[in-house]
């Protein structure tokens, strides 16, 4: 079976980080506030990253794509992650973002074989970070 976009892109995005030395968590982590695409650690740190695959045909790129309101979730679900294994309480806790941007004709067709498709890979450490002000518009 073929990969949709989205599973492509997240099984991209964890390969890549596996590659840069962190350890793979959780994968698609749900809580009632939302989803968390990848929970990956390395040492002291605990990411969480959101995963965005877009195609580049002019309606803006992948890293555009993160929004207040889904920065809000994605705070609340690590929040939820934490309660639920406190053992990562004491993690650094990062967020960061990767983006895929790919043409058109490889983001509307979930046929192709990506692996084999160029695609640009763009990786935010830190993306978003949230103060009270934001966390208390939710």
């Amino acid at each position: 079976m073929v990969p949709s976009l989205a599973q492509w892109s997240e099984q991209c995005a964890a390969e890549y980080l596996q590659l840069q030395g962190y350890h793979m968590l959780q994968r698609n982590y749900h809580s009632r506030y939302g989803e968390i695409d990848l929970i990956m650690c390395r040492a002291d740190q605990l990411v969480c990253v959101e995963v965005k695959a877009r195609s580049t045909d002019g309606f803006g790129a992948a890293c555009e794509m993160l929004n207040d309101r889904k920065q809000i979730k994605i705070y609340k679900t690590a929040l939820s992650f934490l309660a639920q294994y406190p053992k990562y309480g004491e993690y650094n806790v990062r967020f960061d973002l990767i983006c895929f941007d790919l043409s058109k004709e490889i983001a509307k067709n979930v046929q192709y074989r990506f692996a084999k498709r160029t695609y640009d890979l763009c990786w935010i450490e830190n993306a978003f970070t949230l103060d009270a002000d934001l966390i208390n518009l939710c």
